[in-house]
């Protein structure tokens, strides 16, 4: 018998619709109302101008190590914006921009990165997962929460996001299996800044795109540029309507890049160059928004400035608010809470002899 070629339905596009100078496919350009545009435009440079506070406050010793997200705000949110509250939002660790559109305070990260548990608390009402640092576990997660919404029945849907280092994990492969084959609500969102910390993705898979992964499961795969929020709202809100149609999950990589470093605890200078940094530095996703949006007249230089200002002003606020509010956490005893609906009497007990001890020890403190 002849040797015969398999032929795959499935193909994969390249998707970019708003480039560095600010111009437009006017043919591809979503639907998007003119305050949402002017919403997404205060968010992206709250996320940025946070992002470099915080660095600032790491560097003070005033926060922990955190990981920094400016170059990549495009990409989480536009496709955080085509979200309904009711649709599930399972963020990795670089997704600050996503997570403050989703109602996530600035003072919640501030604790966290102070170590603090009340900074990811969630309310009940939220359908909002906290950050997920173990590479790739949250794909899983959102996994679950998709099959789950199919077998209620509903119309809900899940957008989970991870780095290109995720795809070189196992739960990223069962993740994206299990939703194929149960066809899933859910829409995977790699981003692909190039290094997963100091490995390059030259080095990280020997596939031409991570997209292309989506084939080999029997879903829709797209590569887009993740420095423009146009297309990435366009595409998430393209795989949201397949979903919620019953069509199953999609997998959406976007070509991206992180400006500074992958934690506070790295130096990329070591492992890449400064001409690099500086190349993707021109494809900056705020400089290009705003070009679009002066355009089509919507953002003049006083508008900027304005937005600027104020998004400071937000920002300070922040900092004061957390770290007045740090003052009241973080007792010793609370190192037993979360654990137990009701603590064993063997853990009340030492706890009972920690809070002895301590309270002692502010009495002679006290007593001088």
């Amino acid at each position: 018998m002849p040797r015969k070629k398999i032929k795959i339905a499935q193909q994969l596009d390249y998707l970019s619709i708003l480039d560095e100078s600010g111009a437009f496919d006017a043919k591809l350009e979503p639907d998007i109302p003119e305050d949402i545009l002017l919403k997404l435009y205060r968010t992206i440079v709250l996320a940025r101008k946070f992002d470099e506070r915080l660095l600032n406050l790491q560097r003070q010793g005033r926060i922990g190590t955190f990981p920094p997200s400016s170059g990549q705000e495009a990409t989480h949110l536009g496709a955080v914006a085509v979200l309904e509250p009711s649709d599930w939002f399972v963020p990795a660790f670089r997704e600050t921009a996503a997570e403050i559109w989703r109602g996530r305070s600035l003072e919640s990260f501030i604790l966290y990165n102070n170590g603090f548990s009340e900074g990811v608390e969630i309310g009940p009402d939220s359908n909002n997962l906290p950050m997920a640092v173990p590479v790739a576990s949250q794909v899983l997660h959102a996994v679950g929460l998709a099959w789950a919404a199919r077998y209620r029945k509903t119309d809900r849907a899940v957008l989970v996001f991870m780095g290109d280092g995720a795809t070189s994990q196992g739960d990223f492969h069962e993740g994206l299996n299990f939703a194929a084959v149960f066809q899933c609500p859910v829409i995977f969102v790699c981003q692909n800044n190039q290094w997963a910390i100091s490995m390059p993705r030259s080095k990280q898979t020997r596939s031409e795109t991570i997209a292309q992964k989506a084939l080999a499961y029997g879903m829709p795969g797209l590569q887009i540029d993740g420095n423009d929020i146009l297309a990435s709202y366009a595409a998430v809100q393209e795989a949201l309507r397949r979903a919620r149609a019953g069509d199953g999950p999609t997998l959406i990589e976007c070509v991206t890049y992180r400006m500074t470093m992958h934690t506070t605890a790295d130096d990329p200078r070591r492992y890449r160059t400064e001409q690099e940094v500086e190349l993707w530095k021109t494809r900056d996703p705020i400089t290009r928004f705003q070009k679009y949006l002066s355009k089509k007249g919507l953002l003049a230089d006083e508008k900027i400035a304005d937005i600027e200002r104020t998004v400071l002003d937000e920002i300070q606020s922040a900092v004061d608010s957390a770290e007045e509010r740090a003052k009241s956490l973080g007792a010793p005893a609370d190192i037993f809470l979360h654990h137990y609906d009701e603590l064993p009497p063997y853990l009340q007990e030492q706890r009972e002899e920690l809070v002895k001890e301590f309270d002692a020890k502010a009495k002679e403190a006290h007593n001088g």
